[in-house]
């Protein structure tokens, strides 16, 4: 079985707990990789006496962990990897695991040029003397395992003098700078990822959050400087729509305006907006019309949003589906980081409203991370929306280029969490801002192994000079391709095609779940 490895860059502790959870159901082989903002865990048997400071005080967050150990330290610095893998049951199984996990780390120390590490009789971790350089922590459940260790690189180690370090009052903590041994982040993941890869492999599927093809900065989005397609490059025939704005349009548009509605078809620039308002079909945008974030790809208002979302706006959306008569209505938003739930309860009225008006018509949410906040996931999963959409948008590598102010990890760990709650997920990929098929296909894995039920794949358009350019058509053999491998993966419905948008076709592909 292929082993997955994600290298993440910078994630919060509670998404990639909620991602290894998501990801721990799957049965899919993953090593995550990553570094976490400054955070203290207790684990289960956790002695509260170790925690020797208010962790506000100090800038940290705290966590109760599901892991065995004490309190540990997490921070930037240290490299945290979290192997979710299949463990063999048995007499000492997870003492064996432990081990097994402590040699990766051993080896991979001694690939970077530390000497000397090892482990230390009676204490779980990796040591050099009696100075512990890599805390161990694991959980195993039904042959499945869950967190992993934390390897000290470049730590400020002055943050666990704030606690006792595994409850070991008369041990050290060590870094491999504190050793003398200058190595780079990057250096050492390459090595662990060489050592987990011959234990847990031995196929291995890659992906990091960074490369060096990466477009540049320009001003609040990002732009592709020195590749890429001109803005004037003439499309190719599958991508040229013909504008219809017959009756049913025109009649569709005077119902927004009357309401005071706003539809992401308009917003976003959307090329398929004349088939589907002609089919009687629109997305409503709620929470304004200005949102928060700068992602390269979108055309969407990004001023500073109004005060408050309007009050009437969940009234107006269930009058606009009724006089539409709408068997199936989507409902999105901007992102909205200045409201302290980041627009989840307007959400929430929505969906309420839409049901209270016409009983018979499912909804369709597709939202944004609400910065991963739990409370605010929470209020919108309370309100079971038929269909949970969050979308990917694009690969790892990509994604600080793409969407500056999102996280792959914390995509993945909001599509998780709507899993768990027991909805009905799906997810999109924008195609043509510089990904490869390979890194294509480990995102949609990605997504299947979290639990999604539906994936949307559509060709990227650029749309003005100041966004990311185009750096390839994907043809329509392509895309056709795509969906027969999504297919494969599991995916109840897989809509993939030049045209294809987060909305498109919605109603049959929430059908198809059923």
């Amino acid at each position: 079985m292929t082993l997955r490895v994600r290298a993440l860059g910078k994630v919060p502790y509670r998404d990639a707990l909620a991602l290894q959870r998501g990801l721990f159901a799957s049965g899919e082989r993953y090593l995550l990789l990553l570094e976490h903002p400054h955070v203290y865990t207790m684990g289960a048997r956790a002695d509260p006496a170790n925690l020797l400071v208010d962790v506000a005080s100090v800038g940290a967050a705290l966590v109760h962990a599901d892991r065995g150990g004490d309190v540990t330290y997490h921070g930037p610095g240290q490299l945290v990897g979290y192997p979710i893998v299949d463990v063999p049951m048995g007499p000492d199984a997870i003492p064996t695991y432990v081990r097994t996990v402590e040699q990766v780390v051993i080896d991979a120390l001694a690939d970077v040029g530390l000497e000397g590490a090892a482990r230390l009789s009676g204490y779980p971790g990796v040591w050099v003397g009696d100075r512990k350089i890599c805390a161990i922590g694991v959980r195993v459940s039904r042959g499945r395992s869950m967190h992993g260790f934390a390897l000290n690189v470049d730590s400020d180690l002055s943050y666990f003098s704030h606690i006792v370090p595994c409850g070991l009052a008369d041990k050290q903590v060590t870094s491999l700078a504190a050793e003398g041994v200058s190595v780079s982040m990057p250096e050492v993941v390459d090595a662990v990822v060489a050592r987990a890869a011959a234990v847990w492999g031995p196929d291995l599927e890659r992906q990091s959050r960074s490369g060096g093809d990466e477009p540049r900065m320009r001003g609040s989005i990002t732009a592709r400087t020195s590749e890429g397609l001109e803005i004037s490059a003439r499309k190719p025939e599958w991508l040229r729509t013909k504008a219809h704005m017959g009756p049913e349009y025109l009649e569709l548009k005077r119902t927004m305006r009357s309401l005071d509605l706003v539809t992401v078809c308009e917003e976003a620039g959307c090329p398929n907006i004349f088939e589907c308002w002609g089919e009687g079909t629109a997305t409503f945008m709620i929470n304004g019309e200005r949102c928060t974030r700068a992602c390269g790809f979108c055309l969407v208002d990004t001023r500073k949003p109004e005060a408050l979302p309007d009050a009437a706006e969940p009234q107006h959306v269930a009058e606009a589906v009724a006089r539409m008569g709408l068997a199936h209505a989507v409902i999105t938003a901007v992102a909205r980081d200045d409201l302290p739930d980041g627009g989840a309860g307007q959400f929430a009225a929505c969906v309420d409203a839409v049901r209270r008006r016409c009983p018979g018509t499912s909804v369709e949410l597709l939202i944004p991370d609400c910065k991963g906040d739990p409370a605010a996931l929470d209020t919108v999963f309370a309100a079971r929306p038929d269909v949970l959409n969050h979308n990917l948008e694009t690969v790892l590598r990509l994604q600080r280029t793409v969407r500056p102010s999102a996280s792959y990890a914390r995509s993945l760990a909001v599509l998780a969490r709507a899993k768990d709650a027991g909805l009905t997920t799906k997810s999109g990929i924008i195609l043509g801002m510089g990904e490869t098929s390979e890194e294509v296909a480990g995102a949609m894995a990605d997504l299947r192994s979290v639990g999604v039920d539906i994936l949307t794949i559509g060709q990227y358009l650029r749309p003005s000079a100041d966004h990311l350019s185009v750096a390839r058509w994907w043809t329509p053999e392509e895309f056709d391709t795509l969906r027969i491998v999504g297919e494969a993966m599991g995916f109840a419905h897989v809509q993939a095609s030049p045209l294809t948008r987060s909305s498109y076709h919605a109603r049959q592909a929430a059908t198809a779940t059923r």
